[in-house]
């Protein structure tokens, strides 16, 4: 047999062994394909409501965000006075403060004088009982 021949052997040999591990590979890109087919076919039946629900959220938001923005200022003011009730009870309870501490001294003083007079009276009346 001349050289071309056995060339022509071995070359067709080699391409019938191509042949064959080409067709598990092609066979397994056939099945690949058709399953990211019915993936994509999935993802489109699942994907729509979803997104038409998403839609109809994200609408929700922008109006819920324009209400909560045209009440910024409301709660600023409210924010604002609550921050001047804060200043106002302290001065009260600085005042009471203030005045607890004076009629606390009041009543000492008071008492002290009750006990100064009781004791000057007492003195008084044995002078003039003794007399």
């Amino acid at each position: 047999m001349p050289l071309a021949g056995i060339a022509l052997i071995i070359i067709a040999v080699a391409l019938c062994v191509l042949v064959l591990t080409f067709i598990p590979t092609l066979v397994a890109i056939k099945r690949a394909a058709t399953s990211v087919g019915d993936l994509a076919d999935m993802v489109q039946t699942e994907l729509k409501p979803t997104l038409h629900e998403l839609t109809s959220v994200l609408t929700d938001l922008k109006t819920v965000g324009g209400g909560v923005a045209e009440h910024t200022d409301d709660v600023k003011r409210f924010m604002a006075e609550l921050g001047e009730v804060g200043t106002n009870l302290h001065t009260i309870n600085r005042s009471v403060g203030v005045v607890t501490g004076v009629l606390n001294t009041t009543s000492a003083w008071t008492t002290g004088a009750k006990v100064a007079g009781k004791y000057i009276l007492e003195r008084y009346l044995r002078k003039r009982g003794g007399m």
